[in-house]
């Protein structure tokens, strides 16, 4: 037990706050990576170094899901994209105004 109050009889449940760590300040290149561990043999591109709001980092990443047709998500301002689309990505990145950088295999 943390020994926090999460009930009370005179107010009822009582929502915990998430804290929300920060996200780390990039250096100003964005990175995409592709990822096949974990994943089942699929592989991911995973997009890192975005420094957006987060409400228009979802909007990005609606977009780059939208021109590479094909699944993807946000989790904790780092994007993930279905599928080996990298050199895809990096071009409409580029477009956008972002230096990018292919990262790893």
């Amino acid at each position: 037990m943390s020994g926090e109050l999460i009930y009370s009889t005179e107010v009822g449940r009582i929502k915990a706050e998430k804290t929300v760590a920060p996200r780390p300040k990039g250096d100003g290149v964005v990175r995409i990576q592709r990822q096949v561990s974990g994943r089942k043999g699929s592989a991911v591109s995973v997009i890192t170094g975005i420094d957006l709001p987060d409400d228009e980092l979802k909007k990005l990443a609606t977009e780059l899901k939208k021109r590479c047709g094909c699944g993807g998500t946000l989790k904790e301002g780092v994007i993930e994209i279905q599928g080996e689309k990298r050199e895809l990505l990096k071009t409409l990145l580029e477009k956008k105004g972002f230096t990018v950088k292919l990262a790893g295999g």
